[in-house]
């Protein structure tokens, strides 16, 4: 899938698929594969349960015959009339019933009848238990399987994907929409086919009993076959219509608490729930709609059951028994109760093909920066710290078959040689490629043209977990993971020891804020590390760093956060810990690079200059112009003044 398809798929929560897809089922089969044991036992419970559901019904008609009987009372009947009562049972099949509902010797017939409902009932209800836990629970564990896949993918996939796709969307991917193929096993494709079977079920038996009857019984059908295409329609659309609305709303709640600083400092409080009250009136309207399709299909069935009801007791009276009446009102009941639910597994099925389909989606989604088949293994070869950038051209958009004037190159004929344990800074104006060249070195993105070597060898050609250890990375956007301190310096790695995250800590004079914390290097980080400062979360992220003992060390304004004073202390530890590593530091103060062996400036994606700090100023190019803005806005900011206007 190309950027423009991930982008495109940014806003499909607006399509929906088909409630059944048989491609899409077959792309499940994999994951339900494992557990298929599991799902024939499902299915071999199946027919003792619906043999549990016939019986009540001819418990219930046994009883009737015996108290008529007892009574003396005259049944009508046609037993030999081929159309009418048991005309399709085999006189085994009518002999074996009737044993089964004969009470030993000395059991009261009403009695043995009472004990045999009960009994019944008491199975019905632990063979659904049983039916339903391992239904639902196959169900769980084949989507266990489809979410770690679906992580894992996630994962593995190019930085651009990430640039279109919003997070939220991906989140939905890996939990809602997982959750609602899970549903579908439990309450959907399982419970439709096995509805369906079962109403085949009754409609066999009823026939066989007596056809007559059993036309009469089922010619409302038709009506009701024709009401649910109508629904199936109107139904589909107005569930599209709320899951439009929801995802609006999911979207612009995420919007509004994400940036919940601005709204306040903005005063946006009032428009916003204005806003959110219409998208809110939008969904309400959407529910209503479905709602209205339900509850005419509820009525609808309940209207064509009374008027089978009286159907049967119109047609049934003078040529079936009494018993017999009752069997035909109890499974005609019970053939309809599926299509009151109709709505509910529709929007079951509706949700999981439409969930599938975006899971699929993503995983479909095939990395745009990935492991070659021959990349060399992680032991190859000497990790030393040698970068070399080679007339590298690159941009964020689609190059393939993009005239070339039309491309919005960031980097443009870049090369450049960062020697071993050397240190060098870029620096530049905003959106001159300075963070560009880390993301290539890291290998986020690939290039365009050209190539990125580390250790003599083209980063494409290193595995990227091989590539990632050998560099070490302090961003400017400093995230830190919920768990302990310790854990986010280390980053859940099991090699680095306690001693050294503590080491680490010290080189960079973390260690004594974190031990006034109140659990010391145990306490826990709130989300996106909100109980720690700018500062102190950038601090953080150099002891992550230094204890990654990486070969290449890669600051990008690293410490554009930190005070003066603060950033003094680290640069003590840092100068300490960077003998016998390559350094890599991008920064807009010039004041922290100025000790740098070589300084690259970059402007419109190309290299303009490099040199040491003093060597640059003396050219008097776009180092010296930069350097001179800087220290003009700095004394200006200094004075409580701004800088005075100087002559063209």
């Amino acid at each position: 899938m190309s950027a423009n398809d991930a982008e495109s798929d940014a806003f499909s929560e607006e399509e929906l698929g088909k409630a059944y897809d048989t491609r899409i089922l077959m792309r499940l089969w994999p994951y339900v594969r494992p557990f298929r044991r599991q799902v024939a036992m499902t299915l071999l419970l199946f027919l003792p349960l619906f043999a549990l559901e016939l019986t009540p019904a001819w418990i219930v008609k046994a009883g009737i015959d015996y108290v008529a009987e007892v009574n003396g009372l005259e049944l009508l009947e046609a037993r030999d009339d081929p159309e009418t009562s048991l005309s399709m049972f085999s006189a085994e099949v009518e002999e074996a019933l009737a044993v089964l509902l004969e009470p030993p010797v000395g059991w009261p017939v009403a009695e043995w009848l009472a004990l045999l409902y009960v009994l019944t009932t008491l199975s019905l209800g632990v063979l659904q238990y049983v039916y339903q836990v391992l239904m639902a629970s196959t169900g769980q564990y084949a989507m266990r399987e489809l979410r770690d896949h679906v992580f894992r993918h996630i994962q593995t996939l190019h930085m651009s994907y990430f640039d279109v796709i919003p997070v939220g969307r991906l989140v939905t991917r890996a939990t809602n929409d997982v959750e609602n193929v899970a549903e579908m096993f439990a309450q959907g494709l399982v419970a439709l086919i096995t509805d369906v079977i079962k109403m085949v079920g009754y409609a066999v038996v009823l026939f066989a009993l007596s056809s007559l009857l059993a036309g009469w019984a089922f010619a409302i059908v038709p009506i009701l076959a024709v009401a649910a295409f109508f629904f199936r329609l109107k139904v589909r659309e107005a569930f599209r219509e709320v899951r439009v609305r929801i995802a609006r709303i999911n979207t612009y709640i995420q919007e509004s608490v994400t940036g919940m600083k601005v709204v306040q400092l903005f005063s946006r409080e009032d428009r916003n729930m204005a806003e959110f009250d219409a998208m809110n009136a939008d969904h309400r309207n959407a529910w209503n709609k479905s709602i209205r399709y339900d509850s005419l299909l509820f009525a609808t069935v309940e209207v064509a059951t009374g008027i089978t009801m009286a159907v049967i007791i119109g047609v049934g009276t003078g040529i079936a028994e009494v018993g017999i009446m009752y069997v035909f009102i109890d499974y005609m009941q019970r053939f309809f109760m599926p299509l009151r639910d109709l709505s509910a597994k529709y929007s079951v099925m509706q949700s999981a093909m439409a969930g599938a389909e975006r899971i699929f989606q993503v995983l479909d989604t095939e990395p745009a920066v990935a492991d070659r088949v021959d990349a060399a293994p992680a032991s190859d070869p000497e990790k030393r710290g040698l970068v070399e950038f080679d007339h590298v051209w690159f941009s964020y958009q689609d190059t393939d078959g993009v005239d070339e004037d039309e491309v919005d190159w960031i980097l443009r004929d870049v090369s450049f040689t960062v020697d071993v344990g050397r240190k060098v800074a870029f620096v530049g104006a905003t959106g001159a490629g300075k963070t560009t060249v880390i993301k290539l070195l890291t290998r986020l993105y690939d290039v365009d043209r050209g190539a990125v070597r580390v250790d003599g060898i083209d980063v494409r050609d290193l595995p990227q977990q091989d590539l990632r250890r050998r560099v070490a990375t302090v961003l400017q956007d400093v995230f830190l993971f919920s768990g302990s301190v310790a854990r986010n310096i280390a980053l859940g790695r099991d090699d680095v020891s306690q001693e050294e995250i503590e080491e680490a800590a010290r080189s960079v004079e973390a260690d004594p804020f974190i031990r006034r914390l109140p659990e010391g290097y145990g306490t826990e980080v709130f989300e996106r590390g909100a109980n720690f400062s700018t500062g102190q979360r950038q601090i953080l992220s150099f002891a992550r760093a230094l204890a990654h003992d990486a070969h290449i060390l890669v600051l990008d304004e690293a410490t554009s956060a930190i005070d003066t004073e603060t950033e003094a202390a680290i640069q003590r530890g840092i100068h300490v810990l960077m003998e016998g590593k390559t350094a890599i530091a991008i920064a807009h103060r010039l004041s922290t690079i100025r000790d740098v062996d070589t300084i690259h400036v970059l402007k419109d994606g190309r290299l303009m200059e490099s040199g040491p700090h003093d060597a640059l100023l003396a050219r008097g190019g776009h180092y010296a112009r930069l350097h001179e803005l800087q220290s003009e806005n700095q004394g200006a900011s200094e004075s409580g003044s701004a800088p005075s206007a100087r002559p063209a």
